[in-house]
Protein backbone atom coordinates (compact mmCIF):
# COMPACT_ATOMS: atom_id res chain seq x y z
CA UNK A 1 0.00 0.00 0.00
CA UNK A 2 1.48 3.29 -0.90
CA UNK A 3 2.46 5.85 1.89
CA UNK A 4 -0.17 7.82 3.04
CA UNK A 5 -2.99 5.78 1.62
CA UNK A 6 -6.42 5.21 4.10
CA UNK A 7 -6.44 1.93 5.57
CA UNK A 8 -8.11 -0.57 2.73
CA UNK A 9 -8.35 1.64 -0.02
CA UNK A 10 -7.70 0.01 -3.35
CA UNK A 11 -4.07 2.11 -5.08
CA UNK A 12 -6.34 4.10 -7.67
CA UNK A 13 -5.12 6.81 -10.17
CA UNK A 14 -2.91 6.77 -12.97
CA UNK A 15 1.02 7.35 -13.69
CA UNK A 16 1.84 7.95 -17.24
CA UNK A 17 5.49 7.86 -18.24
CA UNK A 18 6.18 10.65 -20.18
CA UNK A 19 8.80 10.74 -23.65
CA UNK A 20 10.60 13.41 -21.33
CA UNK A 21 11.25 10.83 -18.46
CA UNK A 22 8.81 12.55 -16.51
CA UNK A 23 5.69 10.62 -14.71
CA UNK A 24 2.93 12.17 -15.07
CA UNK A 25 0.47 11.39 -12.06
CA UNK A 26 -3.55 11.67 -12.81
CA UNK A 27 -6.46 10.94 -10.03
CA UNK A 28 -10.00 11.03 -10.63
CA UNK A 29 -12.41 13.56 -8.09
CA UNK A 30 -15.57 13.74 -8.78
CA UNK A 31 -17.76 15.57 -11.55
CA UNK A 32 -17.20 18.97 -11.78
CA UNK A 33 -21.11 20.46 -11.23
CA UNK A 34 -20.71 23.49 -13.32
CA UNK A 35 -19.64 21.74 -16.93
CA UNK A 36 -20.91 18.11 -15.54
CA UNK A 37 -17.48 16.90 -16.71
CA UNK A 38 -14.93 14.70 -14.79
CA UNK A 39 -12.40 16.84 -12.87
CA UNK A 40 -8.88 15.13 -12.35
CA UNK A 41 -5.73 16.49 -9.94
CA UNK A 42 -2.81 16.20 -11.99
CA UNK A 43 0.71 16.34 -10.87
CA UNK A 44 4.30 15.87 -12.87
CA UNK A 45 6.80 14.42 -11.36
CA UNK A 46 10.70 15.36 -12.83
CA UNK A 47 12.47 12.42 -14.49
CA UNK A 48 15.18 10.73 -11.80
CA UNK A 49 16.59 7.34 -10.49
CA UNK A 50 13.75 7.62 -7.76
CA UNK A 51 10.79 9.39 -9.59
CA UNK A 52 8.66 6.24 -9.72
CA UNK A 53 8.76 6.22 -5.48
CA UNK A 54 7.87 9.70 -5.78
CA UNK A 55 5.35 9.49 -7.97
CA UNK A 56 3.63 6.49 -5.70
CA UNK A 57 3.77 9.15 -2.90
CA UNK A 58 2.47 12.04 -5.04
CA UNK A 59 -0.51 9.61 -5.89
CA UNK A 60 -1.26 8.97 -2.39
CA UNK A 61 -1.51 12.43 -1.80
CA UNK A 62 -3.76 13.26 -4.17
CA UNK A 63 -6.03 10.39 -3.73
CA UNK A 64 -6.41 11.57 0.00
CA UNK A 65 -7.12 15.08 -1.38
CA UNK A 66 -9.70 13.99 -3.72
CA UNK A 67 -11.48 12.07 -1.15
CA UNK A 68 -11.69 15.14 0.82
CA UNK A 69 -13.55 16.80 -2.32
CA UNK A 70 -16.51 18.76 -0.78
CA UNK A 71 -19.52 17.68 -2.96
CA UNK A 72 -21.47 20.43 -4.62
CA UNK A 73 -24.94 20.78 -5.58
CA UNK A 74 -25.51 21.54 -9.29
CA UNK A 75 -27.56 24.63 -9.49
CA UNK A 76 -29.46 24.83 -12.47
CA UNK A 77 -30.05 28.32 -14.27
CA UNK A 78 -33.25 30.12 -14.67
CA UNK A 79 -33.75 30.41 -18.92
CA UNK A 80 -32.68 33.20 -19.96
CA UNK A 81 -34.70 35.31 -22.44
CA UNK A 82 -32.97 36.00 -25.40
CA UNK A 83 -32.88 40.06 -26.44
CA UNK A 84 -33.19 41.08 -30.31
CA UNK A 85 -29.77 42.55 -31.56
CA UNK A 86 -29.67 45.05 -33.46
CA UNK A 87 -26.44 45.48 -36.13
CA UNK A 88 -23.50 43.58 -35.39
CA UNK A 89 -22.09 42.77 -32.01
CA UNK A 90 -18.25 42.89 -31.04
CA UNK A 91 -16.83 39.43 -30.55
CA UNK A 92 -16.52 38.91 -26.64
CA UNK A 93 -13.93 36.18 -25.76
CA UNK A 94 -15.40 34.62 -22.51
CA UNK A 95 -14.25 35.96 -19.28
CA UNK A 96 -11.61 33.87 -17.50
CA UNK A 97 -13.00 31.22 -15.22
CA UNK A 98 -13.47 31.48 -11.25
CA UNK A 99 -11.18 28.14 -10.56
CA UNK A 100 -7.76 28.92 -9.49
CA UNK A 101 -5.21 28.99 -12.69
CA UNK A 102 -4.48 25.90 -14.48
CA UNK A 103 -7.11 24.18 -12.05
CA UNK A 104 -8.33 21.93 -14.99
CA UNK A 105 -4.94 21.26 -16.08
CA UNK A 106 -3.20 19.51 -13.04
CA UNK A 107 -1.95 22.87 -11.71
CA UNK A 108 0.38 23.65 -14.86
CA UNK A 109 2.15 26.84 -14.73
CA UNK A 110 5.35 28.54 -16.52
CA UNK A 111 7.29 27.99 -13.42
CA UNK A 112 6.59 23.73 -13.48
CA UNK A 113 6.97 24.59 -17.64
CA UNK A 114 9.89 25.92 -16.85
CA UNK A 115 11.18 23.28 -14.15
CA UNK A 116 10.59 20.35 -16.33
CA UNK A 117 12.31 22.28 -19.14
CA UNK A 118 15.07 23.67 -17.27
CA UNK A 119 14.68 27.15 -18.40
CA UNK A 120 13.49 30.14 -16.34
CA UNK A 121 9.96 30.95 -16.57
CA UNK A 122 10.09 34.31 -18.67
CA UNK A 123 12.34 32.04 -21.18
CA UNK A 124 9.31 30.15 -21.27
CA UNK A 125 7.06 33.25 -21.55
CA UNK A 126 9.25 34.38 -24.67
CA UNK A 127 8.36 31.10 -26.45
CA UNK A 128 4.48 31.51 -25.85
CA UNK A 129 4.98 35.22 -27.02
CA UNK A 130 6.96 34.28 -29.67
CA UNK A 131 10.12 36.53 -28.74
CA UNK A 132 13.39 36.44 -29.74
CA UNK A 133 16.50 36.11 -27.33
CA UNK A 134 15.85 32.21 -27.20
CA UNK A 135 18.23 30.00 -28.72
CA UNK A 136 16.77 27.64 -31.31
CA UNK A 137 17.29 24.17 -29.19
CA UNK A 138 16.20 25.96 -26.28
CA UNK A 139 13.09 26.96 -27.81
CA UNK A 140 12.64 23.37 -28.57
CA UNK A 141 12.84 22.04 -25.49
CA UNK A 142 10.87 24.17 -24.11
CA UNK A 143 7.79 23.65 -27.25
CA UNK A 144 8.16 19.99 -27.12
CA UNK A 145 7.09 19.93 -22.73
CA UNK A 146 4.40 22.65 -23.65
CA UNK A 147 3.38 20.15 -25.94
CA UNK A 148 4.01 16.81 -23.84
CA UNK A 149 1.73 18.31 -21.43
CA UNK A 150 -0.93 19.62 -23.09
CA UNK A 151 -0.59 23.37 -21.56
CA UNK A 152 -2.62 26.09 -22.20
CA UNK A 153 -2.45 29.50 -21.65
CA UNK A 154 -5.24 30.95 -19.54
CA UNK A 155 -7.94 32.99 -21.23
CA UNK A 156 -6.28 36.30 -18.97
CA UNK A 157 -4.30 37.91 -22.48
CA UNK A 158 -6.17 40.07 -24.42
CA UNK A 159 -5.51 39.11 -28.05
CA UNK A 160 -5.50 41.67 -31.32
CA UNK A 161 -9.04 42.47 -32.58
CA UNK A 162 -7.71 40.66 -36.21
CA UNK A 163 -8.44 37.10 -37.76
CA UNK A 164 -5.46 36.09 -40.13
CA UNK A 165 -5.63 33.98 -42.94
CA UNK A 166 -2.25 32.32 -44.13
CA UNK A 167 -1.61 31.53 -47.59
CA UNK A 168 1.25 29.31 -49.18
CA UNK A 169 1.33 30.93 -52.71
CA UNK A 170 -1.51 33.11 -52.91
CA UNK A 171 -3.49 32.88 -56.38
CA UNK A 172 -5.20 36.19 -56.83
CA UNK A 173 -8.57 34.80 -57.36
CA UNK A 174 -8.90 32.24 -54.74
CA UNK A 175 -7.39 34.15 -51.89
CA UNK A 176 -9.62 37.22 -52.78
CA UNK A 177 -12.63 34.94 -52.65
CA UNK A 178 -11.73 33.83 -49.52
CA UNK A 179 -10.74 37.03 -48.10
CA UNK A 180 -14.13 37.97 -48.93
CA UNK A 181 -15.92 35.07 -47.00
CA UNK A 182 -13.83 35.55 -43.56
CA UNK A 183 -14.30 39.49 -43.95
CA UNK A 184 -18.34 38.59 -44.09
CA UNK A 185 -18.14 36.82 -40.74
CA UNK A 186 -15.53 38.91 -38.91
CA UNK A 187 -16.49 42.25 -39.91
CA UNK A 188 -19.74 41.57 -38.38
CA UNK A 189 -18.40 41.00 -35.07
CA UNK A 190 -15.85 44.11 -35.26
CA UNK A 191 -12.96 42.28 -36.52
CA UNK A 192 -10.55 42.70 -38.98
CA UNK A 193 -8.56 40.92 -41.17
CA UNK A 194 -5.17 40.19 -41.87
CA UNK A 195 -3.41 37.92 -44.11
CA UNK A 196 0.03 36.28 -44.57
CA UNK A 197 1.84 34.88 -47.47
CA UNK A 198 3.64 31.82 -45.47
CA UNK A 199 6.24 30.99 -48.73
CA UNK A 200 9.25 33.10 -47.80
CA UNK A 201 9.22 32.02 -44.15
CA UNK A 202 8.90 28.45 -45.19
CA UNK A 203 11.32 28.83 -47.57
CA UNK A 204 13.87 30.36 -44.96
CA UNK A 205 13.17 27.48 -42.68
CA UNK A 206 11.68 29.84 -40.84
CA UNK A 207 8.11 28.45 -38.40
CA UNK A 208 5.24 31.12 -40.16
CA UNK A 209 3.80 30.62 -36.40
CA UNK A 210 6.43 32.49 -34.67
CA UNK A 211 5.24 35.25 -36.28
CA UNK A 212 1.66 34.56 -35.58
CA UNK A 213 2.45 34.31 -31.55
CA UNK A 214 3.78 38.14 -31.52
CA UNK A 215 0.81 39.61 -33.06
CA UNK A 216 -1.36 37.32 -30.59
CA UNK A 217 -4.29 37.45 -33.00
CA UNK A 218 -7.93 36.25 -32.29
CA UNK A 219 -7.71 33.28 -34.50
CA UNK A 220 -5.65 31.90 -37.30
CA UNK A 221 -6.75 30.09 -40.59
CA UNK A 222 -4.21 28.42 -42.90
CA UNK A 223 -4.84 28.10 -46.57
CA UNK A 224 -3.98 25.56 -48.74
CA UNK A 225 -1.13 25.00 -46.04
CA UNK A 226 0.99 21.82 -44.62
CA UNK A 227 1.55 22.58 -40.97
CA UNK A 228 3.47 20.56 -38.76
CA UNK A 229 2.07 18.71 -34.97
CA UNK A 230 4.69 21.68 -33.96
CA UNK A 231 3.04 24.46 -35.24
CA UNK A 232 -0.32 23.82 -34.46
CA UNK A 233 0.78 22.85 -30.61
CA UNK A 234 2.37 26.26 -30.10
CA UNK A 235 -0.10 28.23 -30.96
CA UNK A 236 -2.82 26.09 -28.95
CA UNK A 237 -0.67 26.44 -25.92
CA UNK A 238 -0.81 30.62 -26.65
CA UNK A 239 -4.66 30.22 -26.73
CA UNK A 240 -4.50 30.91 -30.34
CA UNK A 241 -7.14 28.48 -32.11
CA UNK A 242 -6.51 27.37 -35.81
CA UNK A 243 -8.86 26.51 -38.65
CA UNK A 244 -7.33 24.81 -42.06
CA UNK A 245 -9.38 25.66 -45.00
CA UNK A 246 -8.49 23.14 -48.11
CA UNK A 247 -5.10 21.55 -46.09
CA UNK A 248 -2.49 20.04 -48.22
CA UNK A 249 -2.33 16.93 -45.83
CA UNK A 250 -4.64 15.46 -43.26
CA UNK A 251 -4.56 17.58 -40.35
CA UNK A 252 -2.71 16.40 -37.37
CA UNK A 253 -4.08 13.54 -35.56
CA UNK A 254 -7.48 14.79 -36.64
CA UNK A 255 -7.43 17.20 -34.54
CA UNK A 256 -7.35 20.72 -36.07
CA UNK A 257 -11.08 21.48 -37.47
CA UNK A 258 -10.74 22.17 -41.49
CA UNK A 259 -13.39 23.18 -44.21
CA UNK A 260 -13.11 21.91 -47.95
CA UNK A 261 -15.05 21.32 -50.63
CA UNK A 262 -16.55 18.03 -52.38
CA UNK A 263 -13.53 17.71 -54.77
CA UNK A 264 -14.21 13.72 -55.27
CA UNK A 265 -17.67 14.33 -56.18
CA UNK A 266 -16.65 17.63 -58.68
CA UNK A 267 -14.45 15.57 -60.31
CA UNK A 268 -16.52 12.58 -60.50
CA UNK A 269 -18.86 14.98 -62.32
CA UNK A 270 -16.83 16.58 -65.14
CA UNK A 271 -15.81 12.79 -65.43
CA UNK A 272 -19.51 11.91 -66.34
CA UNK A 273 -20.38 15.35 -68.10
CA UNK A 274 -17.72 14.62 -71.17
CA UNK A 275 -18.03 10.65 -70.95
CA UNK A 276 -21.98 11.31 -71.65
CA UNK A 277 -20.76 13.11 -74.40
CA UNK A 278 -19.17 10.46 -76.20
CA UNK A 279 -15.59 10.75 -75.16
CA UNK A 280 -13.36 7.55 -74.39
CA UNK A 281 -10.10 8.61 -74.64
CA UNK A 282 -10.46 10.99 -71.93
CA UNK A 283 -7.15 12.63 -69.93
CA UNK A 284 -6.67 13.72 -66.37
CA UNK A 285 -4.13 16.71 -65.94
CA UNK A 286 -3.64 16.53 -61.83
CA UNK A 287 -1.85 18.56 -59.34
CA UNK A 288 0.80 17.79 -56.68
CA UNK A 289 -0.99 14.06 -55.36
CA UNK A 290 0.81 14.55 -51.87
CA UNK A 291 -2.24 17.43 -51.51
CA UNK A 292 -5.79 16.16 -50.57
CA UNK A 293 -7.41 18.04 -52.84
CA UNK A 294 -5.27 16.69 -55.43
CA UNK A 295 -5.58 13.15 -54.77
CA UNK A 296 -9.57 13.25 -54.29
CA UNK A 297 -10.08 15.08 -57.86
CA UNK A 298 -7.91 12.41 -59.35
CA UNK A 299 -9.80 9.22 -57.25
CA UNK A 300 -13.05 10.85 -58.42
CA UNK A 301 -12.40 11.07 -61.91
CA UNK A 302 -10.80 7.30 -62.30
CA UNK A 303 -14.34 6.41 -60.33
CA UNK A 304 -16.73 8.44 -62.89
CA UNK A 305 -14.71 6.33 -65.67
CA UNK A 306 -14.67 3.15 -64.21
CA UNK A 307 -17.98 3.14 -63.30
CA UNK A 308 -19.09 4.01 -67.08
CA UNK A 309 -17.01 1.18 -68.50
CA UNK A 310 -14.00 2.78 -69.90
CA UNK A 311 -11.88 3.31 -67.38
CA UNK A 312 -9.12 6.00 -67.08
CA UNK A 313 -5.70 4.81 -69.36
CA UNK A 314 -2.67 5.52 -67.01
CA UNK A 315 -0.90 6.73 -70.10
CA UNK A 316 -3.24 9.25 -69.70
CA UNK A 317 -2.57 10.80 -66.42
CA UNK A 318 -0.06 13.81 -65.93
CA UNK A 319 0.72 15.10 -62.38
CA UNK A 320 1.79 18.77 -62.46
CA UNK A 321 3.79 20.62 -59.65
CA UNK A 322 2.08 23.26 -59.01
CA UNK A 323 -1.10 23.59 -60.44
CA UNK A 324 -0.40 26.48 -62.41
CA UNK A 325 -0.52 27.47 -66.19
CA UNK A 326 2.61 26.53 -67.08
CA UNK A 327 1.28 22.78 -65.81
CA UNK A 328 -1.59 22.84 -68.35
CA UNK A 329 0.82 24.58 -71.28
CA UNK A 330 3.84 21.63 -70.86
CA UNK A 331 1.88 18.42 -69.81
CA UNK A 332 -1.05 19.77 -72.14
CA UNK A 333 1.69 19.41 -74.90
CA UNK A 334 2.69 16.17 -73.99
CA UNK A 335 -0.72 14.71 -73.94
CA UNK A 336 -1.49 16.10 -77.35
CA UNK A 337 1.49 15.12 -78.90
CA UNK A 338 0.86 11.33 -78.44
CA UNK A 339 0.01 9.21 -81.61
CA UNK A 340 -3.76 8.69 -80.31
CA UNK A 341 -4.31 11.98 -78.52
CA UNK A 342 -7.07 11.98 -75.66
CA UNK A 343 -10.45 13.84 -76.97
CA UNK A 344 -11.07 15.63 -73.12
CA UNK A 345 -8.70 16.74 -71.01
CA UNK A 346 -10.30 16.84 -67.48
CA UNK A 347 -8.07 19.50 -65.33
CA UNK A 348 -6.82 19.68 -61.62
CA UNK A 349 -7.71 23.71 -61.72
CA UNK A 350 -9.05 26.48 -64.17
CA UNK A 351 -4.96 27.72 -64.69
CA UNK A 352 -3.54 24.41 -65.99
CA UNK A 353 -6.64 24.58 -68.18
CA UNK A 354 -5.88 27.56 -69.53
CA UNK A 355 -2.62 26.30 -70.24
CA UNK A 356 -4.32 23.78 -71.95
CA UNK A 357 -5.91 26.28 -74.32
CA UNK A 358 -2.93 27.99 -75.31
CA UNK A 359 -1.36 24.86 -76.08
CA UNK A 360 -4.20 23.71 -78.27
CA UNK A 361 -4.40 26.94 -79.83
CA UNK A 362 -0.58 26.48 -80.63
CA UNK A 363 -1.17 23.61 -82.31
CA UNK A 364 -4.04 24.52 -84.56
CA UNK A 365 -6.66 22.20 -82.01
CA UNK A 366 -10.36 23.52 -82.31
CA UNK A 367 -11.74 23.49 -78.25
CA UNK A 368 -14.70 22.16 -78.53
CA UNK A 369 -15.06 20.87 -81.68
CA UNK A 370 -11.58 19.05 -81.77
CA UNK A 371 -11.23 18.78 -77.89
CA UNK A 372 -12.91 19.25 -74.61
CA UNK A 373 -11.37 21.07 -71.68
CA UNK A 374 -12.57 20.91 -68.00
CA UNK A 375 -11.30 23.55 -65.41
CA UNK A 376 -11.80 23.22 -61.51
CA UNK A 377 -12.42 26.17 -59.10
CA UNK A 378 -14.17 28.91 -61.20
CA UNK A 379 -12.24 31.93 -61.34
CA UNK A 380 -13.81 34.86 -63.08
CA UNK A 381 -11.43 34.29 -66.24
CA UNK A 382 -13.07 31.11 -67.52
CA UNK A 383 -16.51 33.05 -68.27
CA UNK A 384 -14.11 35.57 -69.93
CA UNK A 385 -12.09 33.35 -71.95
CA UNK A 386 -13.22 31.65 -75.70
CA UNK A 387 -14.31 29.73 -75.31
CA UNK A 388 -16.15 29.94 -71.70
CA UNK A 389 -14.73 27.13 -69.90
CA UNK A 390 -16.84 24.00 -68.61
CA UNK A 391 -15.60 23.84 -65.13
CA UNK A 392 -15.96 22.78 -61.49
CA UNK A 393 -17.12 25.72 -59.20
CA UNK A 394 -16.17 25.78 -55.46
CA UNK A 395 -17.79 27.75 -53.16
CA UNK A 396 -14.81 29.17 -51.88
CA UNK A 397 -16.24 32.36 -50.31
CA UNK A 398 -18.62 30.05 -48.63
CA UNK A 399 -15.54 28.41 -47.60
CA UNK A 400 -13.99 31.50 -46.05
CA UNK A 401 -17.07 32.00 -44.39
CA UNK A 402 -17.44 28.34 -42.85
CA UNK A 403 -13.88 28.65 -41.92
CA UNK A 404 -14.40 32.32 -39.82
CA UNK A 405 -17.59 30.69 -37.86
CA UNK A 406 -15.41 27.95 -36.51
CA UNK A 407 -12.29 30.01 -35.41
CA UNK A 408 -14.83 32.24 -34.04
CA UNK A 409 -16.48 29.61 -31.81
CA UNK A 410 -13.33 27.94 -30.92
CA UNK A 411 -12.15 31.88 -29.96
CA UNK A 412 -15.34 31.72 -27.56
CA UNK A 413 -14.04 28.12 -26.46
CA UNK A 414 -17.34 27.08 -27.74
CA UNK A 415 -17.05 23.06 -28.43
CA UNK A 416 -18.23 22.35 -32.33
CA UNK A 417 -20.53 20.07 -33.72
CA UNK A 418 -17.75 18.45 -36.14
CA UNK A 419 -14.63 19.30 -36.99
CA UNK A 420 -14.85 18.26 -40.42
CA UNK A 421 -16.77 20.28 -42.69
CA UNK A 422 -16.88 19.76 -47.12
CA UNK A 423 -19.47 22.11 -48.78
CA UNK A 424 -21.35 21.09 -52.60
CA UNK A 425 -19.22 21.43 -55.46
CA UNK A 426 -21.02 22.30 -58.89
CA UNK A 427 -20.59 21.54 -62.71
CA UNK A 428 -20.56 24.37 -64.76
CA UNK A 429 -21.38 23.85 -68.10
CA UNK A 430 -19.84 25.93 -70.77
CA UNK A 431 -19.12 26.04 -74.38
CA UNK A 432 -15.61 24.22 -73.81
CA UNK A 433 -17.09 20.87 -73.66
CA UNK A 434 -18.97 19.09 -76.80
CA UNK A 435 -19.58 15.69 -78.63
CA UNK A 436 -16.76 13.75 -79.17
CA UNK A 437 -15.24 13.81 -82.42
CA UNK A 438 -15.84 11.22 -85.11
CA UNK A 439 -12.59 8.75 -84.82
CA UNK A 440 -10.28 9.20 -86.41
Amino acid sequence: MPTGSRPGRRARGEIEELPSGSLRVRVYAGIDPSSRRRRYLTETVPAGPHARERAETVRARLLDAASRQPRTRVRTQPDRVPTPRVGPEPFVRPAPEAQPRGWRRGEMTLTMIGRLADVSPPTVSKVLNGRSGVAAQTRARVEAVLREHGYRRPGTVTPSATVEVVFYGMQSNLAVAIMHGVERVVGGHRLTVGFTDARRQVSEGRYWAHDLLVRRPTGVIVVHLGFTTEQHALLAASGIPLVALDPTGEPPLHTVPSVAATNWSGAFDAARHVHALGHRRVAVLTGPTERLCAKARLDGARAALDAAGCGLDPRLVRTGPYFSFDDGLHLGRELLRLPEPPTAILCGNDLQALGVYETARQAGIRIPQDLSVVGFDDIPATSWCGPPMTTVRQPLREMGETAATMVLALAADERLATTRIELSTTLIARDSTAAAPPAR
